[in-house]
């Protein structure tokens, strides 16, 4: 392996650059199901939920692009379609909400009926729609930061990306300040932690479960629609690869409630995706092909994650009450 290639700068500003930006659309789906976790709904159905809010996005940006109004509005066909993939995850969080609070289902086996049904129906829609897997959208262009985007290597790392990164650094300060410093915020960590007191305060336990399941959920749908419509421009099936499971594994690892904690997780597994797909490039002009398999480099994050798992595999942080079904009147 040419290792002088490897660290060269251009090699690591593109590196900690496409880190930053395949960490997105798994960072906003665990800043989702902190969300909905923390009100005690243990939502395990985000690998369906992205892929339904994948499939809608593009195929809103898909066909807005192509009329007369899709036209005159540029880049705003590709805002439709993550808008229409926020809310098709509301839907999806209203399915799960549905069944694990109202009709007290059991949470595990309603996450995994979501993923069965949503990665699914998201093949269906595509190939009732499309012939071809060769469809594209126009996706959204780099948007530099004044003046911090002229900074030497910070300003080509942190300050040129499109603007759908620079929302994920807002929601990272947003969601912790939602859930620490609003009102409705502490009701839902009470929810989860304790509902039956909860209760006795005044707190509407049904409301406040339902609120943070369909608001996680439209997090993950932005998730999945931010990864079809603006990274990769296109759809098919098993595109989100993954990225679900890897999300709530993440949940683990920022301990139930710490978006801080998320965002270096995710930053940790977009860091081993960027470097799997690079040293394939490197592998493919004969710079270690043997000394570094695809299969070994293909299974980076996802050994991240197993380490993540180990690193947290005491559940003591968790909600006291997350995923337990809570009937009105119990103490």
């Amino acid at each position: 392996m040419d290792w002088d290639l490897i660290l060269r700068w251009s090699f690591l500003i593109s590196l900690l650059t496409a880190a930053i930006r395949l960490a997105v659309p798994v960072l906003i789906a665990v800043l989702g199901e902190i969300i909905t976790e923390s009100s005690g709904v243990l939502n395990l159905g985000l690998e369906g939920i992205m892929a339904i809010g994948g499939v809608t996005g593009f195929v809103t940006a898909f066909f807005i692009e192509r009329t007369s109004f899709g036209i005159a509005i540029g880049f705003g066909s590709s805002w439709l379609g993550l808008i229409f993939g926020i809310l098709s995850g509301a839907l999806m969080g209203l399915i799960m909400a549905v069944l694990s609070v109202t009709l007290k289902a059991d949470q595990v086996i309603s996450g995994i009926t979501l993923v069965v049904f949503g990665v699914g129906l998201s093949s269906f829609i595509y190939r009732q729609i499309f012939t071809t897997l060769a469809e594209r959208t126009r996706g959204l262009p780099v948007w530099p930061v004044p003046v911090l985007s002229q900074i030497p290597v910070l300003g080509d790392i942190l300050f040129k990306h499109d603007p759908t990164v620079y929302i994920t650094a807002l929601l990272v300060f947003l969601v912790w300040y939602f859930l620490y410093r609003t009102v409705w915020g502490r009701n839902i960590r009470a929810v989860g932690e304790n509902p039956a007191a909860a209760e006795t305060s005044g707190i509407n336990v049904e409301a406040h479960r339902y609120s943070a399941t369909i608001l996680g959920s439209a997090l993950v749908g932005f998730a999945g629609a931010m990864l079809c419509v603006v990274q990769l421009n296109l759809f098919r099936e098993g595109i989100i690869a993954g990225r679900g499971w890897i999300a709530i594994a993440l949940v683990i690892f920022a301990r139930w409630r710490e978006p801080k904690l998320a965002l270096v997780g995710a930053l940790l597994f977009g860091l081993a995706d960027a470097l799997q797909y690079r040293i394939q490039a490197l592998s493919q002009v004969r710079l270690g092909a043997e000394a570094f398999p695809y299969e070994f480099l293909l299974m980076l994050p996802y050994v991240l994650t197993l380490l993540v798992l180990l690193y947290r595999r005491r559940k003591i942080d968790q909600p006291l009450a997350l995923g337990k079904p809570y009937n009105k009147g119990e103490r």
